[in-house]
């Protein structure tokens, strides 16, 4: 029979498990288990992003985004110009994934999230729920 301290270790292991479980905490969607719409597969955007392009919100100005990309990238560098609105102003890295792109602040925070809206137009929200456009 297992003495009562052998156990104790264990016990403690199983504990520790069972607190990493979140879902939210792994990426996924808590209710089927499945990767979260947020962090989709890198693949290559329609077209490349490389160069300069204006941020804007209604109400709330703009500003030009110099992104920085090799052809078929589907991530790289944002050089934010000054005015831009709300946080843009900290505006460091895009990723294109199956969810669309996504701008990061320096910190790696995600600032917004864009759907392609036709050619050389991304429209979405800010994490705050304020609605954007990227356009050329």
């Amino acid at each position: 029979m297992p003495s009562r301290v052998a156990r104790i270790p264990v016990l403690v292991l199983i504990a520790l498990l069972a607190g990493c479980g979140g879902n939210e905490r792994l990426g996924l969607d808590s209710s089927s288990g499945a990767p979260a719409a947020s962090a989709g597969n890198p693949v290559a955007p329609p077209s490349s992003l490389a160069g300069r392009w204006t941020l804007s919100s209604t109400g709330s100005g703009s500003c030009a985004m110099t992104f920085g990309a090799v052809p078929d990238a589907a991530e790289g560098t944002i050089a934010p110009a000054g005015g831009c609105p709300f946080n843009f102003f900290t505006s460091r890295k895009w990723t294109y994934s199956e969810a669309g792109l996504a701008i990061r602040d320096h910190n790696a925070q995600t600032l917004a999230q864009l759907a392609p809206a036709g050619p050389n137009r991304f429209e979405g929200k800010t994490t705050a729920g304020q609605d954007v456009v990227l356009s050329r």
